[in-house]
């Protein structure tokens, strides 16, 4: 065989392996994962909060994970010398599909030595493992919100430096507070202002549409002055944003949230054709939407 052809087969064999092929884009990554809503709100919105989880590993078996909004320098994880490790859900990814993504993190971590930070992360494949993959059953995501990032450092790494800089970042968070109500729903303050983002585990156009209906009968908001403003679009889900008077607190809301989410449950099991008037709603809805990814 000539070398001309020998390389054509290498090319051809590399092009059949899973592991030289990228990761393939998935619009919904946390898809069929336990309270899906509320791994999509900690990579996007909030600020600090940690998860243990659960994990099956090719070579170290079962092992707990401590899963973070954010790590310093925005480093994707690290082996602490205790043997705890951190990986973070709002670092950079390398594919289309953040569920391959966070496991290809997860793995580089634990395949860390302890007291070693993972800087960077080999790029997902289409042979990586998905979160989806490696969870072990009754490993849901359970997610705790934080005041600061006092997570990030123990007792003995706690230096003037390392205080002054988490002092830093601690300022420029925007306070949050998870409503427990419903499902996936986060108070925040930002300035003089004060929202709720509620992450919807459906079906985008059919979560906008049941919003829609809501809108046309006046039966969106949580009453009062509060203000739907629109959603934010991430992860394959919708995220509508209420406005609530600044001086409120999270648990003044949580009665009237379960109210609307009971609201908006009923709205989506409606299957006939929008009306005019919620059509309009619908397209008024649809163009108050950003995407976060």
């Amino acid at each position: 065989m000539g070398k001309a052809s020998r390389r054509k087969r290498q090319a051809e064999g590399a092009k059949n392996d899973p592991a030289s092929r990228k990761a393939p884009f998935v619009a919904r990554p946390f898809a069929g994962l336990a309270n899906e809503g509320d791994w999509v709100a900690m990579r996007e919105i909030v600020p600090s909060a940690t998860a243990p989880i659960t994990v099956k590993l090719p070579e170290q078996g079962e092992v707990q994970v401590t899963l973070v909004t954010v790590l310093p320098g925005a480093m994707p994880g690290l082996h602490r010398e205790d043997g705890e490790m951190l990986v973070a859900l709002q670092s950079r990814t390398s594919s289309g599909d953040a569920s391959r993504d966070i496991a290809a993190a997860i793995i580089a971590v634990a395949g860390a030595e302890p007291g070693t930070p993972v800087t960077s992360v080999p790029a997902a494949t289409e042979a990586t493992p998905r979160l989806q993959d490696l969870l072990v059953k009754g490993s849901d995501l359970e997610p705790t919100v934080h005041e600061d990032f006092a997570f990030w450092v123990g007792d003995a790494e706690a230096t003037p430096e390392v205080a002054s800089a988490l002092e830093a970042t601690n300022d420029a968070a925007a306070p949050t507070v998870k409503i427990d109500s419903v499902e996936s729903a986060y108070w925040t303050k930002m300035g003089e202002r004060t929202y709720i983002r509620w992450i919807l585990s459906d079906n985008e156009d059919l979560a906008t549409k049941a919003l829609a209906r809501l809108q046309a009968a006046g039966e969106h908001t949580l009453g009062g002055d509060s203000v739907l403003l629109g959603a934010f679009r991430a992860a394959g889900l919708l995220a509508p944003v209420l406005e609530v008077p600044a001086d409120t607190e999270a648990a003044e809301h949580g009665e009237a949230l379960a109210a609307l989410a009971k609201r908006y449950e009923k709205a989506l099991t409606v299957d006939t054709a929008l009306t005019p008037d919620e059509r309009r709603a619908r397209e008024g809805l649809v163009s108050r939407q950003v995407t976060l990814r």
